[in-house]
């Protein structure tokens, strides 16, 4: 599965930008519960899902919609961004200096960590330290680093952190939306942070607190009482991990999950058992398709191009996504809600007689034959991979389709030498911050899936990540995008609405604010009726 990271929007923070979040446009399906369905404490919370078990639950590491998910829950976040407005977590404020070179964060007093140790201006020092160091490989580090140098953290006083920006950045006040603290007192010992067996039993700040897991089965946590925001007002939530979709969506209607994300072919039968409201809201997510340049046929601009003008995007999105309700064709990597977002990109407009010239251009040999690779619990993936295996058919290109297991694909996907597949499916949430998506196409970035390497490419990103002027910043994002679209190094298919069915005897969706990725914000708020 696709590196998922989330981004809370960005707005104006000195220097930064404003952006817009529209997590929290959500449609109800059926009319609202009656006022007498009033909120109580108590009661248990099933989630399906259907992406898998959880990889490394720790918020320096976590990437996939799985661990993000449950991460949501167990961790909290230093602030996050609703409707363009800032809403603090554990911290309260965040100041920049005159000359924006440093910026001062302050905690909420009496923070705890569900072992009921103080969180204090350490734990967050701790945990930048940490992703900072190279031998902890954690994809955050590029996103502090400036010109080669990283930002220095530092203790002012126990809920005080002063940081220092080696130059000001345009890009830092969004970045740091995407840190949640992890304690120092539990981690302080341990070398690898990311196979440390401190994983195993997470001790995080959010909501819920970690109780059980079962791999393959499920992952339980029970309330925390003392969470910074107000205890929660369910004693439990479950993570049900199911083997696929069908049986997920079985254990929907009987009532053993009461949450869960839907695909748009599944909405229609759920609707019509009256047993479910849904929520659906812009997931700010680029469903996409990825050239592998490890494989050196995929090397050539000329095939990928080819692929490029053998589909039609419009016909592509309607067969995966069943209607135009719960997506939208695509033309730029980054999604609209990003900063800079622009359609002045080439749009590679279905053309099979143009496709066709340039795979006779590229010097593909006659016969060839491409592998792509798909999650196989996904149905929206699995129609994109038949309709794109059709398509190339017609311009002389054999597809072979390559079910997988979403960790399996995750684990493939992150070996820099992956020669597994030419073409795979994907999807990442990566925040109106655009320099959040360096992650994913500088040469030498763990999440560069293309492989694609270009040394003019990765300095437009280090120019961006500082330049002040929006303008100036807005030209250079425009050229990346550009860039990408020309050398066509990932085929941009589809900006997506996430769905969610939720059992009608449960409340306060909209006070948990709909969330790219985590499906909620804050799961403190649900309630059984």
């Amino acid at each position: 599965m696709r590196k998922l990271l989330l981004s809370a929007v960005l707005v104006s923070l000195a220097l930064a930008a404003a952006g817009c979040d529209d997590a929290k446009k959500n449609e109800t399906a059926n009319a609202p519960a009656a006022k007498s369905d009033a909120p109580k404490d108590g009661g248990s919370l099933i989630i399906g899902i259907t992406s898998g078990d959880p990889l490394a639950v720790n918020p320096l590491y976590a990437s996939d919609r799985t661990t993000l998910t449950i991460m949501q829950a167990l961790y909290a976040p230093l602030y996050s961004f609703n409707d363009g407005k800032i809403e603090w977590g554990l911290a309260e404020s965040l100041t920049p200096s005159a000359d924006n070179l440093s910026y001062t964060l302050t905690l909420k007093p009496n923070l705890k960590w569900q072992d009921g140790q103080p969180l204090t201006a350490e734990d967050v020092v701790f945990t930048f330290n940490k992703l900072l160091e190279a031998k902890q490989h954690s994809f955050f580090r590029s996103m502090f680093t400036y010109g080669g140098k990283p930002v220095e953290v530092s203790k002012v006083d126990d809920r005080t952190v002063k940081f220092t920006l080696p130059q000001v950045s345009a890009a830092f006040a969004g970045t740091l939306v995407q840190i949640y603290p992890i304690p120092e007192h539990v981690f302080a010992k341990e070398d690898d942070l990311e196979k440390s067996t401190k994983n195993d039993a997470p001790v995080g700040s959010g909501p819920f607190k970690f109780k059980e897991y079962r791999a393959g089965q499920y992952y339980s946590l029970t309330r925390f009482d003392d969470y910074w925001n107000g205890k929660a007002k369910l004693d439990s939530v479950t993570y049900r991990f199911a083997k696929d979709s069908n049986s997920a969506n079985l254990a929907l209607q009987n009532g053993e999950i009461n949450l869960k994300m839907v695909d748009p072919q599944d909405v229609s039968r759920l609707k019509n058992t009256g047993k479910f409201d849904f929520v659906v809201y812009p997931e700010g997510r680029l469903a996409y398709m990825t050239f592998n340049q490890n494989v050196p046929v995929m090397k050539s601009k000329e095939l990928r191009q080819a692929i490029a003008y053998a589909i039609n995007k419009d016909e592509l999105t309607q067969t995966a996504f069943t209607s135009l309700d719960y997506a939208k064709p695509a033309t730029s990597f980054l999604t609209p809600d990003t900063l800079y977002q622009t359609n002045d990109v080439e749009q590679y407009k279905f053309d099979q007689q143009k496709a066709k010239d340039l795979l006779k251009a590229s010097g593909a040999p006659a016969d060839l034959k491409l592998r792509l690779a798909y999650v196989n619990t996904n149905k929206t993936q699995e129609s994109m991979a038949l309709y794109i295996q059709q398509q190339l058919k017609g311009i002389g290109v054999n597809v072979e389709l390559m079910p997988l297991d979403s960790n399996a694909m995750s684990q493939r996907s992150l070996d820099m030498n992956n020669t597994a597949w030419e073409l795979n499916l994907g999807g990442y949430i990566m925040g109106a911050e655009p320099d959040g998506y360096k992650s994913l196409f500088m040469s030498n970035e763990a999440y560069n899936y293309a492989h694609y390497k270009n040394p003019q490419f990765d300095a437009l990103w280090d120019k961006g990540a500082v330049e002040t002027d929006p303008a100036k910043r807005a030209d250079i994002y425009k050229q990346i995008q550009q860039t990408v679209a020309n050398d066509m190094t990932y085929y941009p298919i589809s900006y997506t609405n996430a769905t969610v069915a939720v059992d009608k005897r449960f409340g306060g969706t909209q006070e948990a604010e709909p969330k790219p990725v985590y499906m909620f914000q804050d799961l403190s708020k649900i309630y059984q009726k």
